[in-house]
């Protein structure tokens, strides 16, 4: 392999080793300006997409141990990112459906290998802060009941005094 190649593979051996997943998308068609945009907004959520030549792509795939089932053929680039999956993901769907590119051909999220149809059910789940805030919720509405039985007998004499109180003057 050419001294070109090997540093072009170690750099994406680099981006795959230190991101959690990754999307590969096929970005035909898309206009400079809209691969810009597309940038932009994925920087938003900690994530890069970088367009990969195939063959070099799925060399340094297998070195850092993902093995690529399929063809890798076409125009494609490679989303990466340093936080969870789902932010990309769902950047990415809104744009395929705001522009028809770039599409979605498959991710792998850790070793395991995500198709399309995979990569736009984890767009749909809720981002991490809000799924955080709802487990939250949950812990937090019994400590919210017994503070509320605690209080209700001390409340409830309370109200009786009062009521004595208002009726004896």
């Amino acid at each position: 392999m050419r001294e070109a190649k090997k540093f072009i593979t170690a750099e994406y051996l680099d981006r795959l080793e230190n991101s959690p997943y990754f999307i590969v998308v096929d970005y035909t068609g898309l206009t400079v300006d809209h691969f810009s945009e597309l940038r932009t907004r994925l920087r938003g959520v900690q994530a890069e997409a970088h367009v990969v030549k195939n063959r070099i792509f799925k060399v340094a795939a297998k070195e850092s141990g993902v093995e690529l089932t399929g063809a890798m053929k076409g125009q494609l680039a490679v989303v990466t990112g340093a936080q969870d999956i789902a932010g990309a993901a769902k950047i990415l769907k809104t744009f395929e459906s705001e522009f028809e590119k770039p599409k979605l051909r498959f991710g792998y999220m850790g070793e395991e290998r995500l198709e399309e149809d995979q990569v736009k059910a984890i767009a749909e789940l809720p981002s991490l802060d809000v799924l955080r805030a709802k487990i939250l919720g949950v812990l937090n509405a019994p400590a919210q009941k017994l503070a509320t039985l605690i209080n209700t007998p001390g409340t409830q004499l309370a109200q009786v005094l009062k009521a004595k109180a208002e009726k004896g003057e």
